[in-house]
C-alpha cells in the first residue's frame, strides 16, 4: 500500500505552478503605519470661519509630536470655506513628525499612499506575463488600487487575470 501512495503522489503535477502565471498581491503596496484624521472643524469660530490669529495661536502651540510617524490626513467636516493657507500651516506643522501628511479623509489618504506605492512598480518586469492580480488580502486594498494596477500592466501583459491562480477570471489577454 505505501508503494502505491508514493507512487501515486509522484504523479501529482502542479499545475498552477509550471503555468508560468505570475501573481501581483496589492498588499505587497500597502504602506505600514497608523492613519489618522485632523479635522479643522473644532478649530473654527463658531463653527463657521477661521480666525488666523486663534488659528495661528494654536498651531503654534499644540503638541505636534502625537502625530510622530502616522499617515496624516487633514481635512474640514463643517460647510466651512477654509483659506487654501491654513491647511499649508497645518502641513508644516504636522511634516516635521508625521510620516506623511496629505489633503483628503482616510479613504482619499489610502488611494493616495496606494498610487504613490505603485509608481515604484516597473510594468517591463511584467513584460508578456500572464498576471493574476490577487483578489482576496489580510490588509484593506482600495478599488483604485485594482484599476491603477490593471492599467499599469495592461501595456505589457500577455493576459490579466483576477482572482488566485488556481480559479480566475479571466481580464485581458493582448492580440
Amino acid at each position: 500500500m505505501r508503494e502505491l501512495t508514493t507512487e501515486v503522489m509522484s504523479e501529482i503535477i502542479n499545475k498552477v505552478a509550471n503555468s508560468g502565471i505570475v501573481t501581483v498581491d496589492l498588499e505587497h503596496f500597502f504602506v505600514q503605519g497608523e492613519r489618522v484624521l485632523f479635522d479643522l472643524k473644532p478649530h473654527l469660530f463658531q463653527g463657521l470661519i477661521l480666525k488666523e490669529k486663534d488659528f495661528r495661536e494654536f498651531v503654534k502651540t499644540n503638541d505636534w509630536s502625537v502625530y510622530n510617524d502616522k499617515l496624516v490626513g487633514i481635512v474640514c467636516t463643517a460647510e466651512a470655506i477654509v483659506p487654501t493657507w491654513a491647511y499649508m500651516l497645518l502641513t508644516l506643522a504636522l511634516e516635521p513628525y508625521a510620516k506623511r501628511v496629505f489633503f483628503g479623509n482616510l479613504n482619499d489618504l489610502e488611494n493616495f499612499l496606494f498610487t504613490e506605492s505603485l509608481l515604484k512598480l516597473k510594468p517591463q518586469d511584467y513584460k508578456d506575463a500572464r498576471i493574476v492580480i490577487k483578489g482576496c488580502s489580510n490588509k484593506p486594498v482600495p478599488l483604485n488600487a485594482y484599476v491603477q494596477l490593471t492599467a499599469l500592466l495592461k501595456p505589457v501583459a500577455k493576459s490579466i487575470m483576477y482572482g488566485e491562480p488556481c480559479s480566475t477570471v479571466p481580464l485581458y489577454k493582448a492580440k
